[in-house]
């Protein structure tokens, strides 16, 4: 299993103490693969972005007109965390209750 994410997110230590046998993988120093970022939109679409964050926030319109996985990456802190790939290739986004309760 893999965990997608930022170190100092929150949300992806948290689900880095849950599953403590996930390999994190910071998205920072390895940006995605551009196969797992498609998969990925495919998976989860617009929800992949996070337009509560203050990298977003911080763009500009021109920026924010751009393609999502073209924003994606050039600005892969605006990624939603954490994305998690299972060994059987399943993804979940995110550390909600129904994340949790289907990986733990």
């Amino acid at each position: 299993m893999q965990i997608y994410g930022l170190k100092t997110c929150d949300s992806c230590r948290k689900a880095l103490k849950s599953l403590p046998d996930a390999e994190f993988v910071d998205i920072r120093a390895t940006p995605l693969s551009d196969e797992m970022l498609a998969r990925a939109h495919a998976r989860f679409g617009a929800d992949l972005v996070n337009r509560r964050s203050t990298t977003w926030r911080n763009l500009g319109q021109d920026a924010r007109d751009q393609p999502e996985l073209a924003l994606l990456r050039s600005h892969p802190t605006l990624m939603k965390r954490p994305l998690i790939e299972t060994d059987d290739g399943s993804l979940y986004l995110g550390w909600t209750k129904d994340v949790q309760a289907a990986l733990t």
